[in-house]
């Protein structure tokens, strides 16, 4: 008879990665406390749980009486603890093991939390030592199962785009527009939408994280629209920007600059290429027309269990892109009291070239 909760063994090939980093860091076990980590590593979602994991791999999951019976289907392989107080009972399984030292994520960590974390440990017990940001490098290269959930993310937020695109019309506010959206997400089968959704026409389109109030469109705005929906815990993100009843020659023209920069920054978002580099060549184009002042962010971000996580691609960001990581690019020109424009894909660097997961086109639309 097959087991009625089969393992996971992406989650344990996880952790086997995890701890030869704890048994490098010459420390003999690691407790993992951001919930997103335990969520990668275990396959749990809650609000309250932590992970032990050994130097050798063998692992405890701990959580309260509310999330017991999950846990037990996303983990089955897993010993589980049940104790609100999951971090602290985790090191004190580790104090009573006999561990030196116990890595922990100490930019997760507050002061506060870490002074009951040591008087857990005990006068006797392991030494507390920073395990850095290692659970997040392993999450910053996707397995194919992971990719296969961003890409149907992507897909919900491409119908989202298409159910919506025919009624923006002039009259319709920035909030009826991003309701629409999240609502059209949630009916092709999302989560939820990934983040809070910008809408912004005219000259609010000029901030780049403007939130959608009521300001209606007007005949002649530019419209952006950045969204993504959230499917299986993975987020998407994609950021296009409409003509509304004309368009303008200045409007056509940052139109079409942009759109050349976000071309050249996906095309260079190859294994080995410098974060920085992949940032420049969208930028410089835009540098070079006399904008550059009016593109004030990176160019774009790692996406996954988070909507933002490393890697950063930025003119200040240092590391190298590999196969399998899922990333942003989202240049844009914004001029104060005018209107903006930003376009944005999340696609996922492959040997071969980019895999670009949103698929709407990125012509300029005139609705």
């Amino acid at each position: 008879m097959a087991d009625e909760h089969p393992e996971h063994p992406e989650h344990r090939e996880r952790r086997t990665r995890l701890a030869a980093l704890v048994a490098a860091a010459d420390a003999d076990a690691a407790l993992i406390t951001r919930l997103v980590n335990v969520r990668y590593l275990t396959g749990l979602a809650a609000s309250n749980a932590a992970l032990l994991i050994r130097a050798d791999g063998v692992a405890v999951l701990a959580t309260d009486a509310r999330y017991a019976g999950t846990a037990r289907v996303a983990a089955p392989d897993l010993e589980l603890v049940v104790d609100r107080a999951t971090a602290r009972v985790l090191v004190e399984r580790a104090a009573a093991s006999g561990a030196r030292r116990l890595a922990f994520e100490a930019h997760h960590v507050t002061v506060e939390r870490h002074a009951e974390l040591a008087a857990a440990a005990g006068g006797h017990g392991p030494a507390l030592v920073p395990l850095g940001h290692a659970v997040e490098e392993l999450r910053k290269v996707k397995d194919e199962g992971e990719i296969a959930l961003l890409r149907r993310a992507c897909a919900i937020t491409d119908g989202a785009f298409d159910i919506v695109l025919p009624t923006l019309r002039p009259g319709i506010t920035e909030r009826e527009i991003a309701v629409a959206l999240e609502r059209a997400m949630v009916d092709l089968g999302a989560e939820g939408p990934a983040f809070a959704s910008i809408v912004a026409a005219g000259p609010d389109g000029a901030v780049p994280h403007h939130r959608p109030g009521d300001r209606p469109v007007a005949l002649g705005d530019l419209l952006t629209m950045d969204f993504g929906a959230l499917y299986g815990g993975y987020h998407a993100d994609m950021t296009r920007t409409v003509a509304v009843g004309r368009v303008a020659d200045w409007q056509r023209e940052v139109y079409d600059l942009v759109a050349a920069a976000q071309r050249a920054g996906v095309e260079a978002a190859r294994p080995g290429a410098d974060t920085k580099d992949v940032d420049a060549a969208a930028r410089d184009p835009i540098r070079a027309a006399g904008h550059g002042d009016d593109f004030p962010h990176g160019l774009g971000h790692g996406v996954g269990l988070e909507i933002h996580e490393a890697p950063l691609l930025g003119y200040d960001k240092t590391g190298r892109l590999t196969d399998r990581v899922p990333i942003t690019a989202e240049p844009g020109v914004y001029l104060a009291g005018r209107g903006g424009v930003r376009i944005e894909d999340t696609l996922v660097v492959r040997a071969d070239g980019p895999e670009i997961l949103t698929k709407t086109t990125k012509d300029l639309l005139v609705v």
